[in-house]
């Protein structure tokens, strides 16, 4: 009997139990590299949507300070991350029975130079696009918020596992 209840105990508690894996953990030694500057990523792209480069900039800023113990800095850290916004596009996608659009694709495109300079064979210069398709009855105007800030956050993801996780 002693043994039922134990194993009825251990099968009720067993849910709540559970191993949590988290792959935010960078390849960093800290006892060489301190900081990061991370400048700001002009939009050089032709169509220009206004918050999208202090959006990049911040949100690539901000991944960094969550994910990392490194200072970040405007210019001179121990690793540096410049770029620009290169493309901004709009393009028409699945057509319908009746002929016109029924989703529209928003690209954005990002070319980043980072630079080791602890290890700089380990520089590099690198694109990034990310894009997200939308109902073609929507204005952008209407959801390019929300698309942008979907797409900012998996361009910064990517940047980040390409130079400090390296996945």
């Amino acid at each position: 009997m002693k043994k039922i209840l134990s194993l009825i105990a251990v099968l009720l508690l067993m849910p709540g139990c559970a191993i949590s894996y988290k792959f935010n953990g960078a390849s960093i030694d800290y006892s060489t590299t301190h900081s990061i500057s991370i400048a700001d990523f002009p939009n050089m792209a032709a169509l220009v949507y206004p918050p999208l480069s202090n959006d990049l900039s911040e949100g690539i800023r901000d991944l960094f300070a969550r994910q990392t113990r490194l200072e970040i800095l405007r210019k001179n850290g121990d690793l540096e991350l410049e770029g620009e916004i290169t493309g901004y596009d709009i393009a028409q996608m699945a057509i319908a029975a009746d002929s016109y659009a029924s989703e529209t694709k928003l690209t954005i495109t990002v070319r980043v130079r980072f630079t080791n300079n602890k290890k700089p064979e380990e520089s590099f210069e690198k694109t990034y696009t990310a894009f997200q398709t939308f109902d073609a009855n929507k204005l952008l105007t209407d959801v390019q918020d929300e698309l942008c800030a979907t797409m900012i956050t998996e361009i910064a993801e990517n940047i980040y596992n390409d130079t400090v996780a390296k996945w």
